[in-house]
């Protein structure tokens, strides 16, 4: 799969990397860490390319990928996605549990757990449907999202541009310390948030 997210890549430029990262949003199996740190390689190699054209790109793709999957929870809803995924859910590599999983952390974060799994795994994308089962506010849905989805993806981008030639090994650092990473990343932003929402305004006692 990497080999043909690279063709596809090269071959298409920044439409290539909106398609990839639409697709790796309502197909999760697709790693979007091949496509974002190969992305940041390819603004070294070519004069076409350069990192802003790069970023909105791939923020373009997942935000239009993510609104397909908050408008299919809309308008399915918990119980018919649960069947279709059981189902059909093997050709994705999704479970019902993974369904479950993202509907909870809608339910135990609210509106902002749209931001805060743009950061892991899998569920990033998945969030999206329990987003649109529980009606969001699609402005606030597609911020959140916005936000989440331009930090993430600069990050990455970065990392290969930064590497150059040696863009894969981001890739192996992901591999071997993926939970370790995307769990410190969550904690971090939590506790950020949680901080910046709790906050108390100047002069109230």
């Amino acid at each position: 799969m990497q080999q043909w997210i690279m063709d596809v890549m090269e071959q298409f430029g920044y439409f290539g990397v909106f398609l990839l990262i639409l697709l790796e949003n309502v197909f999760p199996p697709i790693p979007s860490e091949v496509i974002l740190t190969f992305g940041g390689f390819m603004v070294t190699q070519s004069e076409k390319l350069n990192f802003i054209g790069m970023l909105i790109a791939s923020t373009l793709g997942a935000v239009v990928g993510a609104l397909i999957l908050y408008y299919l929870g809309h308008l399915l809803g918990l119980k018919r996605l649960e069947k279709i995924v059981d189902r059909y859910g093997w050709i994705l590599r999704l479970t019902k549990d993974d369904l479950y999983k993202a509907d909870n952390w809608f339910k135990k974060y609210g509106g902002i757990a749209v931001f805060l799994c743009r950061f892991v795994p899998l569920v990033r994308s998945l969030i999206s449907i329990p987003a649109g089962i529980n009606r969001m506010n699609i402005v606030t849905f597609t911020l959140y999202t916005t936000v989440g989805t331009v930090i993430w993806n600069a990050v990455l981008i970065y990392l290969g541009y930064s590497l150059g030639e040696n863009w894969e090994k981001v890739l192996h650092t992901f591999d071997t310390y993926s939970n370790f990473f995307y769990i410190l990343m969550a904690v971090v932003i939590v506790a950020g948030l949680i901080y910046l929402f709790k906050r108390k305004p100047k002069g109230e006692s």
